[in-house]
């Protein structure tokens, strides 16, 4: 059986001073506190064992190091794999268009951008985008003109800004789906 009030004894004197340690070892509140916490975890779940140790606050916080340190590891393998995984991957230049749309998107509201992005750029009927989001066809509709009003004058803004003309029919996006008209 577990001594809860000698652990919460220990927790409470050890866990803010280790917590300022292995953040100080790592680098990062936020990875301390995640590494530190499995540690008092692990501590718990055999504090038994631990609660009999010359220093169970040395346990806690080479657990906790150890801890950040294999999550770090992770986290580098990730981005190593995912790295030799896109090597031979290419990326097309973005056109102005395309920067020009994304930036008019981020300006209208939420809604709209929504049903705007199903409808033009993934290829979804008024009816499809009822079933995915169950807003109302009628509501859609409404969104999805009031979107290309908004849409239609920060491109205008943007293209009298930059001394532009926009044609656009010129601006395709590969969806995959055929675009259906509402």
């Amino acid at each position: 059986m577990r001594d809860t009030e000698d652990f919460d004894s220990f927790y409470a004197m050890s866990s803010r001073r280790v917590l300022a340690q292995v953040t100080m070892m790592v680098n990062s509140r936020a990875e301390a506190e995640d590494a530190v916490s499995e540690a008092y975890l692990r501590a718990w779940n055999r504090w038994h064992k631990i609660s009999q140790y010359e220093n169970p606050e040395a346990w806690v916080r080479q657990v906790a190091y150890r801890q950040a340190v294999s999550t770090w590891r992770k986290a580098v393998n990730r981005l190593r794999a995912h790295h030799r995984d896109t090597l031979d991957q290419s990326v097309e230049a973005l056109s102005p268009d395309h920067v020009a749309i994304v930036a008019a998107l981020r300006k209208i509201p939420a809604d709209q951008r929504r049903v705007i992005v199903l409808h033009h750029i993934a290829g979804l009927s008024v009816a499809e985008i009822h079933q995915e989001t169950g807003i109302p066809a009628g509501t859609v509709t409404t969104w999805l003109a009031r979107g290309r009003r908004a849409l239609a004058a920060h491109l205008t803004d943007t293209l009298e800004s930059d001394s532009t003309t926009f044609d656009s029919g010129s601006t395709t996006f590969d969806t995959g789906r055929e675009h259906r008209d509402v």
